[in-house]
């Protein structure tokens, strides 16, 4: 039974290109469930034994325990997944989970900043003069200018940014190029930094790396998430800062600024443009608030 559910992260990985957070969340979901079979139901000996009750005695339990709705509809998605995989495969003749109901989960837009809060931020690393806060100041502007994702910002390398044509270009998540164009303040900030913030944190000349941390090494997305919160606490907006809120922030000001969907759709990287739509509604809803 490992044997295919490592056939199916592999899957995930080489053929939808999934992520590496995806595949791991995936692994834990599936592993939970797999743990779970061993204790409750030790005959089972192959995917093909799982019964539809079995499936739907273990959504139940889900439910009676604290996880959130949106967990254990994540957690049921992965199973339901697993199972078209294996019948798609040949592994299995039926699906248990067929006819198996997902909890419905009340879909929460996106918190974002006002444009004001997010200057507020952007500005926080500029009450200080040091290597750390000229990178913390380029890194908050390259998330913001760009709308990447945390994944993304931690892994550019130098070479990925295009000064003189105001650009940054790296893989995507379906390991294609994507080019993001930067704004001059941006341009000027990430200058700032090349020229006396990094080299001060560099410690082997041969990294490429372009966010260091005080070891000289590439900077971590757990790095970055506390580099985030502490600048969203000097500048007294709360707790509702997350790594993620530049990257809403960056699609709800853009459709606000006359930016049409499909770019945004672009700039983000989102496969469907129905991902990309959620920040329509923000927008909507924005409108509606105002009137």
């Amino acid at each position: 039974m490992e044997d295919q559910l490592l056939a199916f992260l592999n899957f995930l990985s080489n053929e939808r290109n999934y992520s590496d957070n995806t595949i791991a969340a995936y692994r834990n979901d599936l592993s939970q469930f797999l743990d779970w079979l061993n204790v409750q139901y030790p005959e089972v000996l192959y995917w093909a034994d799982v019964s539809y009750l079995m499936v739907s005695e273990y959504s139940d339990i889900l439910k009676r325990k604290s996880y959130t709705a949106s967990s254990v509809a994540r957690k049921v998605a992965a199973i339901k997944s697993f199972f078209h995989f294996l019948l798609a495969r040949g592994y299995i003749t039926s699906d248990p989970t067929a006819n198996l109901d997902s909890p419905r989960v009340k879909k929460r837009l996106p918190q974002t900043l006002s444009s004001d809060d997010v200057e507020r931020l952007l500005e926080a690393p500029t009450e200080k003069d040091s290597p750390k806060n000229l990178r913390d100041s380029a890194l908050l502007h390259v998330l913001y200018a760009t709308g990447m994702r945390v994944t993304e910002a931690v892994s550019l390398r130098t070479d990925d940014v295009n000064l003189p044509a105001m650009v940054i270009t790296f893989p995507g998540k379906d390991n294609r190029l994507r080019e993001l164009p930067i704004d001059e303040e941006t341009r000027d900030i990430l200058v700032d930094y090349l020229e006396n913030g990094r080299p001060h944190l560099v410690k082997d000349k041969s990294e490429s790396a372009l966010f260091l941390n005080h070891r000289g090494k590439q900077l971590t997305r757990q790095g970055l998430w506390l580099i985030i919160k502490a600048y969203a606490e000097q500048a007294q907006l709360g707790d509702k800062v997350t790594p993620h809120t530049l990257r809403h922030s960056f699609a709800a000001h853009r459709l606000s600024s006359g930016t049409e969907l499909r770019e945004v759709q672009q700039l983000l990287g989102h496969a469907n443009i129905s991902t990309t739509q959620i920040y329509s509604q923000l927008y909507n809803e924005q409108e509606k608030a105002d009137d």
